[in-house]
């Protein structure tokens, strides 16, 4: 496994540098402060992808927050999605909050749907997202992020939070596979 992994982060395309990724989180950032800031804002990572957007857009948002997790999945380390599977619920009560979704990417949008869907059901006032990245689709989602980083081409990505089946979210920028 490893060296098929390998072979993959050496054949892949820098799509965008680590600093291209920093100045998006930074616009991001500037439009949750100027947003949300008087919402009682609870923050919920979308695990395990959304780890580092969230991480980082943290220390970039100046207003008093919570946060707390959520996993659902439909990938399970695959290169293809299948159907949801809940792996964590927050433990921090939905009613009444001002809800911000933090997530890697907006791919189809079929889980972060299901995940705003779920909030609202436990009573969350509103329901807001921000990704890293929007994948342009030729099809319409049923979701559109509230806040984006980056628009991304519709290929296979790793970095910044995206895998490729379970490695490589640590890479230091957003990388396409090549021939997937």
């Amino acid at each position: 496994m490893l060296n098929e992994i390998k072979q993959i982060q050496e054949s892949a395309d820098l799509l965008y540098s680590e600093t291209q990724l920093e100045n998006a989180l930074d616009a991001m950032a500037l439009q949750i402060n100027n947003n949300l800031a008087d919402s009682n804002l609870l923050i919920l990572c979308v695990l395990n992808g959304g780890i580092i957007t969230a991480g980082k857009l943290l220390t970039r948002l100046s207003f008093p927050l919570t946060i707390d997790s959520i996993n659902a999945s439909r990938y399970q380390n695959k290169t293809t999605g299948g159907d949801i599977e809940w792996l964590l619920k927050p433990k921090t009560p939905l009613t009444n909050r001002t809800i911000l979704l933090i997530d890697d990417i907006l791919d189809e949008g079929i889980t972060l749907a299901a995940i705003k869907d779920y909030c609202l059901k436990q009573g969350a006032k509103q329901v807001f997202s921000a990704v890293l990245l929007d994948k342009a689709l030729n099809k319409t989602k049923p979701l559109a992020a509230d806040f984006v980083g980056l628009t991304v081409e519709n290929r296979y990505l790793f970095g910044y939070g995206l895998d490729y089946k379970g490695y490589l979210r640590n890479a230091a920028g957003i990388f396409a596979c090549k021939d997937l």
